[in-house]
């Protein structure tokens, strides 16, 4: 099975500087001399200002609906409305749609998927075009963009109404085992948009329909309401013997990957797929309420803070530069002159001092330069990442020297004390004591904290203190529990696994999970910028690219627009949904999470998510790949204007694109996902040289994405050397200031007793041992377990009552005579076999 990220496929030789080996040496340097002057030219950049973003489960309802189709089908917006409306005058004479009342709305939907069971993919096309049409919000009577939203809404519910999901539901199944257009795609040298016409029709229809009714406002109807739970009752659970619907989409996505059907709209399945897992199991916020409830229900304290409010308080930082800061650099000796004297210890300390207060103005201001060690290793990083990445975009933004004035204004507005409440883990109070004992009495009492006889005072309140602040989690509470289930399975019993839409979907998801994962994973390196395009890389331009390909340059320029929207998206879509499954199968079941993060890290998504960090993030959060003029819903409203310079570029004037840094800060929560307290995992950040590619993404003045570049960085600190530290005073500042702090934590220092190297493939080893275990307890027994008891009492199986036949008793003398008394008993026999 590929991975989708790994490294040395093709490119340049192993030196990475496309030279013969006996030159690599000589060339070096001319790189790195060429690096420092595209740093020198970068000096002068403009400084980016702090981004209003506001983190959220979706962008805003039209942007949503707009970005599932490309630019590139536009055309048949038209297309839809003609096929609604020459069906709409055979059936209703002299009236509009929405002049008809409700009862008449439904008598012309349910005609219209009676029409739709036809023979002939044609007539069926068009009829499909029709409902389209009334999902997209029958535009042709609408004067505006808000009534197309409007009646987009109203027009779903009242399709869903009317059985209209599970008949295109059915239509998505015999276009997915549709071998005819499988085969015809193959045999093209490049698949277009027009071979997945039918494909593109169902799924439009089917994510408007998920997308409409997801969205929950004050003013909806109780109908709708009820509407709404009945959708997702039928989405999260199995109906009518059938797999939950996300299932037949992730079927669809390894399919695609496999390049059995290389037709299939990529883009629409991965939105679709997104907002039914988003829609069935609950967003970002969902999760906070869903987490609450379970700590209440495990007897555990509630949590201290909400995280989300927490983060959206937080102020950005700004970001880091690379010229010198000749003011210390003067004042500052050489390491060697400051081994051995205490007078520069002193200096030391005192410089120390002056660092912190002036961190306190600002977090990044002044970044010492970076060494040549660190260039360095941010090219030997791009190298391990992948063969033939070249070396970085580099190009950071240095901001104006601050005025006194804005120094002193950020320092009052920045907020007092730490943002985070402090957690202490048991295993660090055990960790604590165990030292405090072999200092001061010389053995253990192994995970006893609460005998503190012998030890000085300080101890005892440090104990107290360490307690205090004691965090148990979720996932220690289940751990223990299938330990003990582990230990004793009979006295214990079988346990009651309540059949939530997450337990459901992990069910169904399991034994084809790492198919799963690597086929996302390989569309996401196929969508990253950073990707260099490759003859056996997947295809995922099959629903954005014409039939006949543009001839002017116009054309080009709106095909490429359409194109790297089209890969942001999938970006979006993917980032998205893998986080949304990690929260969800994390907080019902850790080993759940564990298992599915093990085939991330396994299909090398480490390395591919920081392959998507080496560009410049600085550009690609705020790129506007899009044309509003040919945005749903206002190209259906207005006519489309002539191709020009001007509407191509004629964009919105924000300051960034929603979905890049989306899609940024989702990539950022599911590294840390994947790393957070695994010492292996946090090695591999070290091994691909992630620091100067985290350190870079710091540029970006925004609160939430710092915030997970800092947790990232905080983490290796300890393996990165004291060089590396003491150039990077600012960030571990920064680091102090923004991350939450874990008493007992040197990671600064690296003296942890966890990150001894020889223990690194034990973890992992250990936790996929208990993973296996985990599986096939709970889904791996048969029902006739070996464990079940025998009833061996004579008296006790002859007493047993059994449901007999209504008719038996009329005759059961017949059944005695035949099989009792007619049948000879050879004693001998028995004894014999018996």
């Amino acid at each position: 099975m590929e991975d989708p990220a790994a490294p040395g496929t093709g490119g340049p030789p192993a030196n990475g500087n496309g030279n013969g080996g006996g030159k690599g040496k000589q060339a070096a340097p001319k790189g790195r001399e060429a690096f420092r002057s595209q740093r020198r030219e970068s000096e002068g950049s403009v400084d980016c200002p702090t981004l209003e973003f506001e983190y959220g489960d979706a962008d805003g309802h039209a942007a949503e609906l707009s970005e599932l189709y490309s630019y590139t089908e536009n055309l048949e917006f038209t297309n839809n409305r003609r096929c609604f409306e020459e069906d709409f005058k055979t059936q209703v004479q002299g009236k509009e749609w929405l002049e008809l009342e409700e009862d008449a709305q439904k008598a012309y939907i349910m005609g219209l998927l009676d029409r739709l069971e036809v023979v002939s993919r044609e007539r069926r096309l068009k009829v499909a075009r029709a409902v389209l049409y009334l999902a997209q919000g029958t535009f042709g009577e609408c004067d505006s963009e808000v009534d197309v939203l409007h009646w987009s809404r109203y027009n779903c519910f009242l399709l869903y109404q009317m059985g209209t999901f599970s008949t295109f539901l059915e239509l998505l199944h015999m276009e997915i085992d549709n071998s005819q257009a499988c085969s015809s795609a193959l045999r093209k040298p490049a698949v277009s948009i027009a071979d997945s016409t039918e494909l593109r029709v169902l799924l439009s229809v089917m994510y408007l329909m998920v997308e409409n009714i997801r969205l929950e406002r004050e003013t909806d109807p109780c109908g709708w309401r009820t509407a709404r739970e009945t959708f997702r009752t039928e989405l999260s659970f199995s109906m009518h013997n059938e797999e939950p619907f996300a299932l037949l989409l992730f079927s669809m996505v390894t399919k695609f990957c496999s390049g059995l059907a290389p037709h299939f709209p990529i883009k629409k399945v991965l939105l679709l797929l997104w907002k039914v897992v988003m829609f069935t199991l609950g967003g970002f916020e969902h999760l906070q309420t869903l987490k609450v409830q379970k700590r209440a229900e495990l007897g555990l304290p509630p949590l201290a803070e909400d995280s989300i409010q927490v983060v959206k308080s937080m102020r950005a930082a700004s970001p880091p530069s690379y010229t010198l800061d000749l003011g210390e650099s003067q004042l500052a000796p050489p390491p060697s002159k400051l081994r051995g004297r205490r007078g520069s210890r002193r200096q030391l300390l005192t410089k120390q001092d002056s660092l912190d207060i002036y961190n306190e103005r600002d977090l990044f201001k002044t970044e010492e330069p970076a060494t040549e060690e660190e260039e360095e290793s941010a090219g030997d990083g791009e190298r391990t990442l992948d063969g033939e990445l070249d070396l970085l975009e580099q190009d950071p933004l240095v901001p104006p020297p601050p005025s006194q004035a804005s120094l002193s204004a950020e320092r009052v507005a920045f907020p007092k004390g730490l943002p985070w409440a402090p957690k202490v883990r048991q295993k660090d109070i055990e960790h604590f004591l165990e030292m405090s004992r072999n200092k001061f009495i010389g053995f253990t009492l192994g995970q006893d904290t609460d005998t503190l006889v012998g030890l000085p005072r300080p101890i005892h309140e440090s104990v107290k203190t360490l307690k205090q602040h004691k965090y148990i989690s979720i996932a220690d509470v289940q751990i223990k529990n299938e330990e003990e289930l582990e230990k004793c399975p009979m006295s214990l019993g079988e346990e009651v696994v309540p059949q939530t839409p997450c337990e459901i979907l992990y069910q169904g998801m399991l034994y084809s999970l790492p198919q799963y994962m690597i086929a996302l994973l390989k569309i996401l390196l196929a969508a990253a910028p950073t990707s260099k395009a490759k003859t056996d890389s997947i295809n995922i331009l099959a629903d954005v690219l014409p039939e006949e390909m543009p001839i002017t340059v116009l054309q080009s320029m709106k095909l490429g627009i359409d194109v790297n929207r089209h890969k942001e998206i999938i970006v979006k879509s993917i980032s998205t949904l893998l986080l949304l499954l990690l929260k969800h199968f994390k907080l019902n079941h850790i080993y759940q999470f564990e298992y599915v993060s093990q085939h991330l890290v396994f299909a090398n998504c480490i390395p591919l998510i920081l392959k998507f960090f080496n560009q410049n993030i600085l550009s690609y959060i705020t790129a506007k790949n899009s044309i509003s003029v040919l945005d749903y819903p206002c190209c259906t409203i207005q006519d489309l204007p002539e191709l020009t310079t001007e509407s191509l570029e004629a964009g919105d004037n924000s300051q960034f694109c929603w979905r890049n840094l989306f899609s940024c800060i989702n990539l950022l929560r599911l590294l840390n996902k994947l790393t957070k307290w695994k010492h292996s995992r946090t090695m591999m950040l070290v091994v691909f040289k992630s620091a100067p590619i985290l350190k870079r993404a710091l540029k970006v003045k925004q609160a939430m994405l710092q915030l997970y570049v800092l947790k990232l960085l905080k983490i290796q600190t300890k393996y990165l050397g004291r060089q590396w530290r003491k150039s990077n005073m600012k960030t571990m500042s920064a680091i102090y200031q923004k991350v939450r702090h874990r008493m007992n934590d040197d990671w600064a220092y690296g003296n942890d007793i966890d990150a001894r190297p020889w223990d690194f493939q034990a973890e992992e080893c250990t936790l996929r041992a208990n993973i296996e275990a985990f599986n096939s307890r709970r889904y791996d027994r048969p029902q006739d377990s070996e464990f079940s008891p025998v009833d061996n009492c004579l008296q006790s199986v002859l007493g047993q009552r059994l449901d007999l036949p209504e008719d038996f008793h009329y005759s059961y003398e017949l059944w005695l005579e035949r099989e009792v008394f007619s049948q000879p008993i050879c004693w001998e026999e028995l004894l014999q076999n018996h």
